[in-house]
């Protein structure tokens, strides 16, 4: 099951592992991209909206994204995005927050930095009009792009700021040990499903079958997957068939039937609608253009 899980999760290179933060700029000129597919990591994440929409979930959480708004990705909180718009552009910050670990014990890494490395503090994932927040990001980016003598300390000193103000006015939900070790236990123990959808999205998936690799009941096993992905376990394999689906259309040579074959479709007419439904465009108006 460990292998399995590890699948899951991103790989996390950093361009400087002593100092390991980083931010990569973001831009997609098409409407109903994936900007990224399911995935988690330890790492926490900030997206911050300069142009267009965007749809984000995190967890059972779903956002529409717009200018100015901050995402934040807790640590191992699974994260999907999708482009809304023909112009979008966004910063994604990520951090791993050792880098605010003290040498000594001290209030702040026992109250705040230690609760949110072990993923029991969660902070809010949709943020709007916080002005100060959102200075603090872009101050952030903007010390990671120019690299000016001293910018190491200008981006500890703006990360310690914007977690004060996230903690101060944005925490979701503080996690008891007990719970945070259910919460990990329930993350690893859906690994498996998650990528077995991935990989056989195109065959029959039954929802018995999938909770049989959980060994729980379909019940609890489906209660469980929601709370997860935010989609039930019907919502989440159509939607990683049209994701499939949406990229075939935009880089491969097979056609509309073709495709919806291939992606587990058997009747076109439902791919067709189902596809419009959820992207917005119909399929033939992505091959035609």
């Amino acid at each position: 099951m460990a292998d399995k899980y590890e699948e899951l999760r991103e790989p996390m290179d950093m361009p400087d592992p002593h100092f390991p933060i980083k931010v990569h700029r973001n831009a997609f000129d098409q409407q109903g991209l994936v900007t990224f597919p399911h995935h988690f990591h330890e790492h926490l994440e900030f997206l911050y909206f300069v142009r267009g929409e965007a749809m984000i979930e995190c967890g059972s959480a779903t956002i529409k994204a717009s200018p100015g708004d901050l995402v934040v990705v807790n640590s191992n909180e699974l994260h999907y995005g999708i482009s809304l718009s023909a112009d979008l552009f966004y910063y994604a910050l990520i951090a791993d927050i050792s880098l605010l670990h003290s040498h000594s014990v001290d209030a702040a890494e026992t109250k705040f930095i230690t609760p949110i490395t072990q993923n029991r503090l969660l902070l809010r994932n949709h943020i709007s009009g916080d002005d100060q927040a959102e200075a603090c990001v872009l101050s952030i980016i903007k010390e990671l792009e120019q690299r000016e003598f001293g910018y190491e300390l200008a981006v500890k000193s703006e990360l310690y700021r914007l977690l004060t103000l996230l903690l101060r006015g944005h925490v979701a939900t503080v996690l008891t040990q007990g719970e945070y070790d259910e919460r990990m236990k329930n993350i690893e123990r859906f690994a498996p499903v998650f990528q077995h959808i991935e990989n056989h999205y195109k065959d029959e998936l039954s929802v018995d079958m999938l909770a049989r690799m959980t060994r729980l009941s379909r019940f609890h096993f489906s209660r469980l997957f929601k709370e997860l992905s935010g989609h039930t376990v019907t919502e989440y394999i159509t939607m990683t068939r049209l994701n499939k689906a949406d990229y075939l259309l935009r880089h491969s040579p097979l056609t509309v039937s073709e495709i919806a074959a291939v992606t587990g479709f058997n009747d076109i007419y439902y791919f067709s609608r189902t596809f419009k439904k959820h992207k917005k465009v119909a399929p033939s108006a992505i091959r035609g253009s």
